[in-house]
């Protein structure tokens, strides 16, 4: 019997968290994959770009739901893609990630019966503020399957006494990275922007907790202005660049020194500016990850992250929406000649790029 699974995704992180999974299931003679995009980010270079880059199949189905509250968001979501799963009858459906998509996914497989897994089970912040916090521990309780990226996210979910099973399988978005690394390293995005390794920072802000709060998103926005000593490059969400405009912030930058503000990119493209860079600012949870893999410090904008490994191994740095903070770390970073040598050099607690492999194994063996 062709086991038949359906994957749901609706996000750029979650595109990336998948791709791994999806090119080793499509490998798989006893399995049958069908990828569902619900249209949470609907703007074509935040996921459409992603699927082309990272040679992805098409959706079978897009729900195409795009923007509004997390509340209408999620149950847009489960109204259209019950009908989807309902007609498919799939054996098990995985939803990787933390967002929207991945709770409305979970809870529509959860209510029709259908065994659910997830990808990055067991990541905590433990800042129920967060949207995504609220998906997670939502989706974990929902799950049959739990994969967990790391030892840390296999004890969060014992703690919880969740009732499905756990598996520590090491994290699929480092075995996206892994493969896509080179073609990255390739990329002329330096060229084409005309900057040289090491003399620029990237900048990215996404977050509601951040682009929705005009004083925190001016606080950063003053910090990098104030670093005029690094060029910053910013691409920016189209969500954010919305509330740049609103808030006039966005003339601001445009008379700045230092700052660039550009449109959204690749994965291939931002992977090469990181990778390049002196340093990285972000709120973005997969971002923290790959400046790890990187070898790049990272400085977070946020008070809490899921990804507590990072700060545990002073690669990564809680500054929040600070001034002073983000300004003096940043400084300390770039007075630190060896910081990108020593990071290199460190144990990866993300597992060994066979996440993806374990992933579709373990379906095999206990989904029928």
């Amino acid at each position: 019997m062709t086991l038949k699974v359906m994957l749901v995704f609706g996000a750029r992180p979650q595109v990336i968290k998948s791709a791994a999974v999806i090119h080793e299931a499509l490998k798989c003679p006893e399995m049958r994959l069908q990828v569902v995009h619900t249209g949470q980010h609907y703007d074509f270079q935040m996921s459409r770009i992603f699927l082309e880059q990272l040679n992805l199949p098409n959706p079978v189905a897009n729900l195409e739901v795009g923007s509004g509250t997390h509340s209408w968001q999620t149950g847009e979501i489960m109204i259209r893609l019950e009908e989807v799963m309902v007609n498919a009858k799939p054996n098990l459906v995985i939803v990787p990630g933390d967002t929207n998509s991945t709770l409305a996914g979970a809870l529509t497989a959860a209510k029709s019966h259908i065994p659910l897994a997830h990808l990055e089970a067991g990541a905590r912040s433990y800042d129920m503020t967060m949207p995504e916090e609220i998906n997670r521990r939502l989706t974990d309780h929902c799950s049959n399957l739990l994969f967990a990226p790391t030892t840390n996210c296999v004890k969060n979910l014992h703690k919880e006494n969740v009732t499905g099973a756990i598996h520590l399988t090491g994290d699929t978005m480092y075995d996206s990275f892994l493969m896509h690394l080179p073609k990255a390293e390739e990329n002329t995005i330096l060229e084409e922007l005309g900057v040289e390794s090491d003399s620029y920072a990237v900048l990215t802000i996404h977050r509601a907790e951040n682009v929705d709060n005009s004083e925190r998103l001016a606080n950063i926005l003053e910090a990098m202005t104030t670093l005029e000593e690094l060029t910053i490059i910013f691409p920016a969400h189209p969500r954010t660049r919305r509330q740049l405009q609103l808030t006039g912030l966005e003339e601001r930058l445009r008379i700045s020194r230092n700052v660039r503000l550009m449109e959204p990119i690749g994965y291939f493209e931002m992977l090469k500016l990181m990778a390049c860079a002196k340093l990285v600012f972000t709120d973005s949870g997969g971002m923290q990850k790959e400046a790890f893999w990187l070898g790049v410090p990272c400085l977070t904008l946020r008070e809490h992250t899921e990804w507590i490994e990072t700060v545990q191994k002073k690669a990564n740095i809680l500054v929040g929406a600070s001034k002073d903070k983000i300004v003096s770390s940043a400084r300390t970073i770039l007075e630190d000649k060896e910081a990108k040598k020593r990071l290199r050099q460190l144990s990866n607690p993300f597992g060994d790029g066979k996440a993806s492999v374990k992933v579709v194994q373990n379906i095999l063996r206990n989904v029928s």
